[in-house]
């Protein structure tokens, strides 16, 4: 994962077609530098994603891909929400961890609402997973792309991982 840092006016969007409804995908070149729920049509040209973006989102959602190889960037971003972000990616999918466990993993125990704003500003949802992040209740918190999504992500993860476990003990 790369944290080089992306000029906005290179930036272009392209869309894709999830079963969680359009995501827009925004690009620098050949660098995904973010992934938002909302139309960026009045901020951002629309352009070409490279073809690997899509084909990677699409066995994420089709038989749960696991891994994004993709290069990323970040446009913006302070030091602690990279430390935050960087973190969610060692979090293993279909699994969750809380608020509470992310402020601890990046050394900053008492930080539990910085992380969740730093999550709220999670430029790359779905491959950077803050979804798989809860509260120490085990309620879901919120989310960038409103809760039903954040479920919907977690069930996805969940089944296809279940359905795979299952695959592997017939």
């Amino acid at each position: 994962m790369s944290g080089k840092r992306l000029s906005s006016t290179e930036s272009f969007y392209d869309t894709f077609e999830s079963p969680i409804g359009i995501l827009y995908l925004i690009c620098a070149g050949k660098t995904l530098c973010g992934i938002d729920f909302q139309n960026p049509a009045g901020v951002l040209r629309k352009g070409k994603a490279p073809p690997l973006f899509k084909k990677e989102l699409k066995e994420y959602f089709e038989s749960g891909r696991e891994e994004f190889t993709q290069k990323i960037g970040f446009i913006s971003g302070t030091e602690f929400e990279k430390a935050v972000w960087h973190a969610l990616t060692e979090i293993p999918y279909g699994e969750t961890r809380t608020y509470k466990w992310l402020a601890e993993k990046i050394g900053k125990p008492n930080a539990c609402r910085a992380v969740g704003q730093a999550l709220s500003r999670n430029p790359m949802p779905v491959i950077i997973p803050c979804h798989r992040v809860i509260e120490s209740d085990g309620s879901l918190g919120g989310y960038s792309g409103g809760i039903d999504i954040k479920r919907r992500l977690l069930d996805l993860e969940y089944y296809l991982k279940l359905g795979r476990k299952e695959f592997l003990h017939e």
